[in-house]
């Protein structure tokens, strides 16, 4: 296992541990020119949640694979938060902020994979 999978594994199991929703991979290795190897979109219910996702993703990626990330943007307050850890960006939402944004489309041709959630 390479390292960017080792990265991609801990920062699903640390969104799973705070029960993040909808989890899904998006491969875009095959795409010229993308800015990193994967994205990992997720779900809170609530702002509270979204933050309790990125802290948990932040020290499973930390702990499990050696990484932190490049940058955290939380400018929206807690409804959409983006991590950069170059070869992967993790996109964390609130359910009314992923449908409205919708992001999953902008790779339909890409290799995306839906994580089962944990009840």
């Amino acid at each position: 296992m390479n390292q960017t999978d080792k990265l991609v594994n801990a920062l699903v199991e640390g969104l799973q541990e705070k029960k993040g929703k909808n989890i899904v991979t998006v491969d875009i290795t095959q795409i010229s020119g993308a800015i990193c190897q994967y994205i990992i979109i997720c779900e809170g219910n609530t702002p509270t949640q979204v933050s309790a996702l990125s802290d948990s993703a932040w020290e499973y990626a930390r702990k499990d694979a050696g990484d932190k990330p490049l940058s955290i943007d939380d400018k929206s307050g807690s409804v959409w938060i983006g991590m950069d850890y170059g070869t992967v960006i993790v996109h964390i939402f609130t359910p009314e902020q992923r449908a409205f944004y919708n992001i999953e489309t902008l790779w339909e041709d890409s290799k995306i994979t839906r994580i089962p959630n944990l009840d």
